[in-house]
């Protein structure tokens, strides 16, 4: 029984991680995953081990039987397996709480789903006071076995945050997921508890894997219900729906509070921010030439719009995009059109293919940030410069950024962590919407050769309309050229403090009010 003990603490131990890391793909879906989601799940969590090492240590101490452990065990295996076919329904209507911005339902729903999570999670966290005190022998050995207990138990914990992660989420879902580590949970409690008291004391658990496995036959395993939505998937990085309307696509991922490609067969202007990567060439001191334009390349590239809309401005130019999941990549040669010959895809983090390039860029668009989950490592004095040295003498850096209404901090820190690589910035605000455009030239630049490079375009016959139609967007919403702000190092960049009380400066602030 001693090794069973010891078997058993390992399986309890990486289905505890399983569960916390399945725990936050289901919030993903609906919240995101900024910091301050992560810390609400993890820090929930960390409450419900505590109350379960207090509970189960004292438990151990009244009924100090292998019997006992494995009840509780299979119990919390049980319970654990349970949780997300009850999640899922709360968590659909907070999605759609979410997307109306009904912003007290979705957030009860966050605290109800957490909560459900308590009965598990303290019932697991019993496994490693009750195997201490099971398999303590002798005082004298009481370090090596909480040793091994403590040990058997992380490594445990190291096969339960990469299995689902790495393997599981994106091949069977996060419900069958934690189906998966539950059911084999409970087998391990079943068998313990048959090897210690007998088939008579098992035979009433044998209902609860029985239970389990009729929910999962008649469960409904879509994640959202949202309206138009013609497919969804989950990768290893993101929860992926595509939604229609009409002819038009949309792309959104994980908590859907933003439209990330979109694709019409027939028309290319959607008033977004993936045109007005086009525009930034036009920075440049006049006569702008669009066929001056030899290569571009994207960071973030998403189901390509902006490199779909590059193309039909600028031809069939190189351009390198990089898209870090490759199952966006999927979806956007499937459902987005993004099947240009021209378009050169690489799934690999933006700042180290960069890097890697053997290229220079008369266009660098950076749209891999999604206020709050801006990657800090895409933000900094040191990635600017990398984006720099691989800009051509008259090109241009072109960032879509994320804002609140009367909080421009973000793009002013941006802007200055900019100019330490590059000497001129220039930044509009997107009509209806919370995105600003930096640019950013090679050259000393002012904001008048927009305006002067519109004007010759519109004279040209042979100008591309979507060019002209972007350029005029943009040279009607700019704004004053940002001025001050914080430079961010790779040392030291700040931006979640800034991203999290834009956030809650906005709620607490009724900004959610006056969008409805």
């Amino acid at each position: 029984m001693r090794r069973y003990l010891y078997f058993t603490v390992f399986f309890s131990g990486m289905t505890t991680l399983a569960a916390e890391f399945g725990a936050s793909r289901l919030f993903q879906t609906i919240y995101g995953s900024s910091n301050l989601v992560w810390a609400s799940i993890i820090g929930l969590i960390m409450v419900y081990f505590a109350v379960g090492y207090r509970i189960g240590g004292r438990l151990a101490d009244r009924s100090p039987s292998p019997r006992t452990l494995f009840t509780v065990l299979a119990l919390g295996a049980f319970t654990l397996g349970v949780v997300p076919f009850i999640a899922q329904p709360v968590l659909r209507g907070a999605a759609l709480a979410f997307d109306s911005l009904n912003m007290e339902v979705a957030f009860g729903a966050f605290a109800a789903t957490l909560i459900l999570f308590s009965l598990p999670i303290t019932l697991l966290a019993f496994t490693s006071p009750f195997a201490i005190r099971l398999l303590m022998d002798d005082p004298a050995r009481a370090g090596n076995v909480s040793g091994d207990v403590y040990a058997l138990s992380t490594l445990g914990s190291v096969i339960g945050s990469f299995l689902p992660t790495l393997v599981l989420f994106p091949l069977v879902g996060v419900t069958r997921t934690f189906l998966l580590f539950s059911g084999t949970l409970l087998l391990v409690a079943l068998i313990g508890l048959w090897r210690e008291a007998g088939f008579r004391v098992v035979l009433p658990f044998l209902s609860l894997p029985l239970v389990l496995g009729g929910i999962a036959l008649v469960n409904d395993y879509r994640i959202k219900s949202s309206p138009g939505q013609i497919y969804e998937t989950e990768s290893a990085y993101n929860y992926i729906e595509v939604l229609a309307n009409g002819e038009t696509r949309y792309l959104r991922l994980n908590e859907g509070q933003g439209v990330h490609s979109q694709y019409h067969p027939t028309e290319l202007f959607y008033g977004g921010p993936w045109e007005q990567f086009s525009v930034g060439p036009l920075f440049n001191a006049p006569p702008f030439n669009f066929r001056q334009v030899r290569r571009i390349a994207i960071v973030g590239l998403a189901a390509g719009t902006a490199a779909r809309q590059a193309s039909a401005i600028y031809g069939d130019i190189p351009i390198d995009g990089w898209e870090i999941d490759p199952a966006i990549i999927a979806v956007g040669q499937t459902y987005f059109g993004m099947t240009m010959p021209n378009l050169k895809v690489y799934a690999a983090d933006g700042r180290w293919g960069l890097e890697h390039s053997s290229y220079q860029y008369d266009l660098i668009a950076i749209d891999a940030y999604r206020p709050p989950y801006i990657p800090p490592h895409l933000t900094t004095q040191e990635f600017f410069a990398i984006c720099a040295a691989h800009l051509t003498d008259t090109g241009v850096l072109v960032v879509n950024v994320g804002r609140a209404p009367t909080d421009r901090r973000l793009i002013d820190d941006l802007a200055a962590t900019i100019r330490t690589s590059l000497p001129s910035t220039h930044v509009m605000d997107l009509p209806y919407t919370f995105n600003s455009m930096l640019f950013a030239t090679r050259q000393p630049s002012s904001r008048e050769n927009l305006a002067a490079n519109l004007t010759l375009l519109q004279a040209d016959p042979a100008a591309p309309a979507l060019l002209v139609q972007a350029a005029t967007v943009a040279a009607t919403a700019l704004q004053p050229d940002p001025t001050g702000g914080m430079v961010y190092t790779d040392d030291r960049s700040p931006i979640e403090w800034v991203t999290n009380s834009l956030v809650l400066n906005f709620i607490l602030g009724g900004g959610i009010d006056q969008l409805q």
